[in-house]
């Protein structure tokens, strides 16, 4: 078998590059080709605006008489983030099973491109999922009351979240089955559920509480509440995981991408062999 290199004019991280952007564009391509994809994956988060915000939040009252509303989006765009694993499995499940991915590796390529270009692509698609996201919050009341820097790094901290589920999610696709990887959205309901996303941990049963303040969801959307300026006081909690959620919004990803990187790299390594 002959070995593939990389061309020896090309420097290795500019042959990496260029070859992830071109699984980028293709990736981004194959989803712009399939509209009823698109619909259905914006629908679903503004659905769950709507459905809590209105249907579930009008029996809400939040302490201080604050805006539903407003406390909740912070915690549908850091879901909708969550979610997007999903997506990435079904993806790269989908590419294993219809034998893209071996046609791949069979090609004169970075072989890292692969993983790195569906990343890209993820991200990408996931910039637009939170501007519809945003622009939907915006028609129900929600507002950032806080400056451009803090609103910026908010959704900084949203991208961080995804970026780190794309990973998790390139690794499950490459283990599971296609069929399997519909059934993901299941798994990924409690994890969402059992957080700060709707009601704060504070008003759960203490041992419910505290699984949904270490959440890693739970961080994200902490900090982002404050970094909008949405923060109900009394909902916010004593509890260290409450008292430093902008410390936990950065390091729960980091440990999440410094776990699933190089295992989702190694099992497309070794996949190949």
């Amino acid at each position: 078998m002959t070995t593939l290199t990389a061309p020896p004019r090309a420097s290795a991280l500019r042959w990496v590059l260029t070859d992830s952007w071109t699984v980028a564009r293709r990736d981004l391509i194959h989803w712009t080709r399939n509209p009823t994809v698109i619909v259905a994956g914006l629908a679903f988060p503004i659905m769950f605006v709507l459905l809590y915000g209105y249907v579930f939040g009008s029996a809400m009252i939040v302490p201080g008489g604050g805006d539903y509303r407003e406390f909740l989006m912070p915690g549908m765009f850091a879901q909708t983030m969550m979610f997007g694993a999903a997506s990435t499995i079904s993806a790269v499940a989908a590419d294993k099973a219809r034998g893209v991915t071996d046609r791949f590796r069979s090609m004169p390529m970075a072989q890292p491109a692969v993983v790195v270009g569906r990343s890209t692509a993820d991200i990408v698609n996931s910039v637009l999922d939170l501007a519809v996201l945003v622009g939907c919050g915006l028609l129900v009341g929600w507002s950032s009351n806080s400056g451009l820097l803090p609103t910026l790094t908010a959704f900084g901290l949203l991208l961080l979240l995804r970026f780190a589920m794309i990973w998790v999610g390139i690794y499950l696709g490459l283990i599971v089955s296609e069929e399997a990887a519909g059934t993901t959205w299941a798994l990924l309901f409690p994890l969402t559920m059992i957080s700060n996303t709707f009601v704060s941990p504070s008003l759960m049963p203490p041992w419910l509480g505290t699984i949904a303040e270490w959440n890693p969801l739970s961080a994200t959307v902490a900090a982002t509440r404050e970094l909008f300026g949405n923060n109900v006081p009394e909902l916010v909690g004593t509890s260290w995981p409450a008292q430093n959620a902008l410390l936990l919004a950065v390091a729960w990803p980091v440990v999440i991408v410094a776990v699933f990187l190089p295992l989702a790299v190694r099992r497309y390594h070794s996949a190949a062999r």
